[in-house]
């Protein structure tokens, strides 16, 4: 196996739906590395999931998995994905067990101990029907399975939603062991993205059906400032055409590209911070959206 080797490439595919649009959407991630994929409702994440799972047709473009078309035996790939989707996709009125046993015969290196483990840690009761699961215990035991069949890749689609605060850190561990394995990755798409900056190595970003940018997580931290300081000093720093600024009685908050602030008179007045990534993102969809982008 080669360190780089991409294990997930999605080249400029395009995909129209009623009212919306995939636009050549690009990216790419390599074994051994999380990617967090990020945006606001309707940027088109689950579409992008959904057309690299097979589970929506893209009108151009090209999608491969393992340094394979997508397109050439989809059955075979997804032997080796790990998929958590938003959305219950099991059997709903058998008991956790009985999907169990269903499911597993299904892959071929599916292996019972490693699923009854996370069981047990997750705290998944066997005997119960999946129905009756709450929202984040049904998460959970998406989780355990989509972890016991060896796969190389995992993707998931939102599986913190629903999960309350000591079982996401729980998760964010169980990734991390999981990336321990050089050959595997994984790509996590979440409205959670605080959960992101400690773990996801590189940071996709997409906004109305275009992507925006797909970055080294640390590089995207480095990369903006906040300014804030008093409303008399709000005219200088307005002047620099920060990317978005607000004001209130107190004063004001600007967000702008770390390289203005060497164009910018810093007084000792100002307060320079670094922002956080769920930050990154408010300010850059409301710039956008100020722009009417």
């Amino acid at each position: 196996m080669k360190d780089e080797e991409h294990i997930l490439e999605v080249n400029n595919i395009s995909k129209k739906l009623k009212g919306f649009e995939l636009q050549q959407v690009s990216f790419s991630l390599k074994r051994g590395y999380i990617m967090g994929f990020i945006g606001p409702n309707g940027a088109g994440k689950s579409t992008t999931i959904r057309c690299m799972m097979g589970l929506a047709h893209i009108d151009s473009g090209q999608i491969k998995l393992f340094n394979t078309d997508s397109h050439t035996n989809m059955k075979a790939l997804k032997q080796r994905i790990g998929f958590v989707y938003d959305q219950n996709v099991f059997f709903e009125d058998l008991t956790v067990e009985k999907n169990r046993q269903i499911i597993s015969m299904f892959y071929d290196e599916w292996d019972d101990k490693i699923f009854y483990d996370y069981i047990h840690k997750f705290g998944v009761p066997l005997s119960t029907p999946v129905k009756s699961l709450s929202k984040g215990t049904a998460m959970k035991f998406a989780l355990a399975v989509a972890l016991s069949h060896n796969a190389e890749l995992i993707i998931m689609d939102e599986p913190t939603s629903g999960l309350d605060p000591i079982f996401r850190k729980e998760l964010l561990d169980v990734l991390q062991e999981v990336i321990q394995d050089a050959n595997k990755a994984i790509f996590f798409s979440t409205h959670n993205i605080s959960d992101l900056e400690h773990v996801a190595d590189y940071i996709t970003f997409i906004y109305d059906g275009k992507i925006q940018f797909c970055k080294e997580t640390e590089s995207i931290l480095d990369h903006y400032v906040t300014v804030k300081g008093p409303k008399s000093l709000m005219e200088l720093v307005e002047a620099h055409r920060p990317l978005a600024i607000k004001s209130s009685s107190l004063g004001f908050e600007a967000f702008m590209e770390k390289e203005q602030l060497a164009l910018l008179n810093t007084s000792p007045d100002f307060k320079i911070e670094r922002p956080a990534l769920e930050d990154i993102m408010y300010y850059l969809v409301k710039s956008k959206n100020d722009k009417g982008a």
